[in-house]
């Protein structure tokens, strides 16, 4: 797949990564169908529902099925996520989520890019820091750390979650850190996910320190990880990008197809 036709990304995105259930599954994750809605248990930080479409539900029907998601993690004491796209339907999806008690994040942007040009590209980083590859507890609780710093809250889930993933099956992504090369401090970290059965690699993490940021960590673990997606003959690249990284990545040649909001649940 080359054409970079926002359009035909979408239709791509929708056929190919939607939704997104993790495979194979780590231990303690269970995935059960709620008619069009995969629901998601399992995760430290709580359910995630996901779906291609809805098949069309619309008023009291759609409602019954935000009402069941929520009390079924209401019964658990889980917080939940449902993710919804903007070009999900109905065009009041968001609506009825927040009537039901879910409340709208922070959207992200759905970003995609060809991986030929990205792996094109030297991984380069500033004197002091180098780039590894690690799968080992202690260094998934120092990018924990890091990101714990970077975001002012407790990112420990991401501990128990990488850690579960690698032990189901460590092919199926590869987490790379940039540590100082003096004392070994995480600065930045980024995970890849190959998605099998489709062309798409999906980029994650990405949070740098403030203190070595703009000083092109991001972009080289980007370009890592798209060379690590063309030796395994993926040709994409997506990424759910924050306001921080999306204009890095359309400087790189990422296309916006379209935008996410987490819709959150807590008991």
């Amino acid at each position: 797949m080359t054409d970079l036709d926002p359009n035909t990304l979408l239709k791509a995105y929708d056929a190919q990564l939607r939704p997104e259930v993790p495979d194979p599954l780590p231990a303690g994750v269970t995935v059960e169908r709620d008619g069009p809605l995969v629901r998601i248990t399992g995760l430290a930080g709580g359910g995630f529902l996901t779906y291609r479409d809805l098949d069309g539900l619309t008023g009291d029907r759609l409602d019954e099925l935000i009402a069941r998601q929520r009390n079924f993690f209401a019964g658990r004491g889980e917080p939940v996520e449902w993710k919804l796209c903007a070009h999900d339907e109905p065009a009041d999806l968001g609506e009825r989520l927040r009537a039901a008690g879910f409340v709208p994040q922070d959207p992200e942007t759905v970003l995609i890019g060809p991986v030929g040009p990205l792996a094109a590209a030297l991984p380069v980083v500033p004197d002091g820091i180098r780039l590894r590859e690690v799968m080992e507890r202690a260094d998934l609780e120092r990018i924990a750390e890091m990101e714990s710093t970077v975001w002012h809250d407790d990112r420990s889930r991401l501990v128990t979650d990488l850690g579960r993933e690698i032990e189901a099956d460590p092919l199926s992504l590869t987490v790379i850190v940039a540590e100082e090369t003096e004392g070994g401090r995480v600065v930045s970290a980024g995970w890849i996910r190959y998605t099998a059965g489709t062309r798409f690699a999906s980029l994650w993490g990405g949070s740098t320190l403030p203190q070595w940021r703009q000083r092109g960590i991001y972009r080289a673990l980007v370009a890592y990880r798209a060379r690590l997606a063309e030796s395994r003959g993926f040709s994409m690249l997506q990424v759910d990008a924050s306001d921080n990284s999306r204009p890095i990545l359309q400087r790189l040649g990422f296309v916006n197809v379209t935008t996410t909001t987490p819709y959150v649940y807590t008991p």
